[in-house]
């Protein structure tokens, strides 16, 4: 009989090989503690966190906590049921109202996490016979959007605004086309050209949906992303955002200004045929979107510790995944991945917590220390991270 399992052996293997030189499992890492957003308890010792994607710090909110235990209070744990059945509550409304505002548009769908979002919207609108034009490096959840709905997928080199030009005037002229982009990309924090993007896109005829779920909260003048940043949101036809990111709870979202939208509640089966976020949970989502409407002055300081780091780590010696800082994420390459586990554990022995990615989820391959800035790391924080990559990396032998 064969086994199903077969096809995992090389992983399996390869996991098998890291974890035999004795190095720690750094996908098994267990906070026995979160003491803020910028601190928790992990191996018994207090870690500076450098990889949870709270970029603005809303998780320990004061305004936010006291919203959820308000709703939960309320309305009780969970829905127990679908948004087109018995799971839309008031909260919902609320939250999808929040994110109108915020990005002041007229429709906004709420969905249980932002992979389900992706899932979603791009399954639902790109269906068979249609064609889907996406960036190499997209998220596993923007390929499984385009596998579940059956499109035809045509991928172009990442951020190559000539390559989605040529891939789209190769298509038919008559066919439904829906580009995907990304403000920011995760493994390496770097932004896309979508102005020039979204000019080429349209030009082909093609409807374009932007996923912000790496810039939502921090890039641009209001927070609204790379899009609003680079003065091409109203031409973006759905943006597709997390409230796992700067947000700072679960869930996912989708806003639009198309006329026809509202009918996705009915066809959507992601949203159809999922139990809805708990009432405790929009009621934070919704209250966290509303004060980062107002978050000019934490954005600022963000920026503030992304370029600082940035320059530190260059100066330190370490090879980082952008020329400049452009993100909130700082991609510190590794050489492969025995020496990328050795340094994440040389980390967090020094007391701060990176992410080691690897492949497939990387792109070209590489092994790298995602860092992710949040907006509630001190300048005084962001030194004492600087001084323990000098440590753990001399000590392994990434720098000199």
């Amino acid at each position: 009989m064969t086994d199903l399992f077969s096809k995992f052996d090389p992983l399996i293997q390869q996991r098998e090989q890291l974890l035999a030189t004795g190095v720690t499992d750094p996908y098994n890492l267990v906070m026995e503690k979160v003491i803020s957003p910028t601190v928790a308890i992990c191996n018994g010792r207090e870690t500076i966190l450098l990889g949870t994607y709270n970029y603005m710090g809303m998780t320990f909110d004061e305004d936010v906590i006291a919203a959820g235990k308000d709703a939960l209070d309320k309305f009780g744990s969970g829905t127990t049921g679908s948004r087109v059945l018995n799971g839309t509550y008031q909260g919902h409304k609320e939250c999808e109202d929040a994110l109108k505002e915020f990005y002041a548009m007229d429709h906004a769908m709420v969905f249980s996490t932002g992979y389900q979002a992706n899932l979603g919207i791009i399954s639902t609108i790109a269906g068979k016979g249609d064609y889907v034009i996406l960036d190499i490096d997209s998220h596993a959840s923007i390929y499984d959007g385009c596998a579940m709905g059956n499109a035809e997928i045509v991928a172009f080199r990442h951020n190559d605004v000539e390559a989605l030009e040529k891939r789209l005037k190769r298509l038919p002229a008559d066919a439904g086309k829906l580009v995907v982009l990304e403000g920011v990309y995760s493994m390496l924090g770097d932004v896309a050209p979508l102005k020039e993007m979204i000019r080429v896109s349209k030009e082909a005829g093609a409807m374009v949906l932007v996923d912000e779920a790496h810039s939502m909260g921090f890039i641009g003048e209001h927070g609204r992303g790379v899009a609003e940043a680079q003065g091409v949101l109203d031409d973006v036809d759905f943006v597709i955002g997390t409230f796992s990111k700067s947000v700072g709870t679960v869930g996912g979202f989708c806003v639009s200004n198309h006329p026809k939208f509202e009918i996705l509640r009915l066809v959507c089966r992601p949203y159809v045929f999922t139990a809805s976020l708990p009432p405790s949970v929009v009621a934070t989502a919704a209250t966290s979107i509303r004060k980062l409407m107002h978050g000019s002055n934490k954005r600022a300081h963000l920026w503030e510790n992304s370029k600082v780091l940035h320059k530190g780590l260059r100066d330190l010696g370490f090879q980082l995944g952008t020329e400049e800082p452009q993100s909130a994420i700082i991609a510190v390459i590794m050489p492969d991945l025995e020496r990328g586990a050795m340094m994440w554990e040389a980390l967090l022995e020094e007391g701060l917590y990176v992410n080691l990615a690897r492949p497939p989820a990387t792109p070209a391959g590489m092994t790298l220390l995602r860092c992710s800035l949040c907006a509630e790391h001190s300048i005084e924080q962001v030194g004492e991270i600087l001084g323990r990559f000098e440590r753990a990396g001399q000590r392994v032998g990434i720098i000199g």
